[in-house]
């Protein structure tokens, strides 16, 4: 996984905790539903990194 997803995948995170958050200071629940959902959807990429990563070890020069 490269460094750039990685973080990007954690700024996803972090902004559905946030809009979750503020949902719930302000009680808007589609607020809080969507940045619920933007965290699952944040997790299941970062998931998804990590099974590719497992299957083509770095270690292997590309192309072979």
């Amino acid at each position: 996984m490269s460094e750039n997803d990685k973080a990007e995948n954690k700024f996803d995170e972090f902004k559905g905790k946030a809009k979750e958050g503020a949902g719930k200071a302000t009680g808007n629940e589609q607020w809080q539903a969507e940045g619920k959902a933007d965290q699952t959807k944040s997790k299941v990429k970062q998931a998804g990194e990590k099974v590719k990563d497992a299957l083509t070890p770095d270690d292997k020069p590309k192309g072979r």
